[in-house]
Parts: C-alpha cells; sequence; structure tokens
C-alpha cells in the first residue's frame, strides 16, 4: 500500500529540514513526499534543495493561499493513502506512517 505525504509550504525555510526529515525517516518505505510550495523567497526552496533525492514531487509556484496549495498536492499524490503534514510539524517517531498502515490494514 503506497503512501502519499504531502506537504503545502510558504516561506518557512526555519521549519522545512525537520519537517522533510520526518517523514525521510520513516521505516515503511512504501512512501512518497509530495511537496507544494507557494513560491517563497526566504531560503525555503533552497533547503528542500538538500534532500531533493528523499522527495518525489517538489511544485514551487505562487498558489491562492494554504486551501489552493492543498487541492494542488492532492492532485499529484498517488498513494492509496494521502496524509498531510505541515511545514512546521514533524512526526512523534519513526513509526507514525507504518503504525497508520497497519491500523487501516487490518
Amino acid at each position: 500500500m503506497k503512501v502519499s505525504i504531502i506537504t503545502a509550504v510558504f516561506n518557512n525555510r526555519e521549519f522545512i529540514g525537520d519537517c522533510i526529515k520526518s517523514v525521510v525517516i520513516q521505516t515503511y518505505s512504501n512512501t512518497e513526499h509530495v511537496i507544494i510550495d507557494g513560491g517563497s523567497t526566504d531560503g525555503t526552496l533552497e533547503v528542500i534543495e538538500r534532500y531533493r533525492d528523499k522527495i518525489a514531487k517538489v511544485i514551487s509556484e505562487p498558489d491562492n493561499g494554504i486551501y489552493d496549495a492543498m487541492n494542488k498536492r492532492i492532485k499529484v499524490a498517488t498513494g492509496d493513502i494521502i496524509g498531510t503534514l505541515n511545514s512546521d510539524d514533524i512526526y512523534a517517531d519513526e513509526f507514525v506512517i507504518e503504525n497508520v498502515v497497519k491500523a487501516i490494514s487490518g
């Protein structure tokens, strides 16, 4: 079962790296991380680029706010399960996605 984790971000250089790292360390391997950037100008894209090989898709373009970005990211996600992780949030531990998949799978 594939899991898409989608993150919308705009000018959040301070926290986006921690957000990405918390997805990268997940033990469940069949995941994709999709990041939709609203056209950040504060160095957010430079931080994202450091992890580019761990991110399935990055789209950076102006949008009409958080809900527009959320709709964009859902359209490009290819997982059977779609989860969101805000750009200033992190997972509690490396087993979060694995535990969600187990709970849904029964």
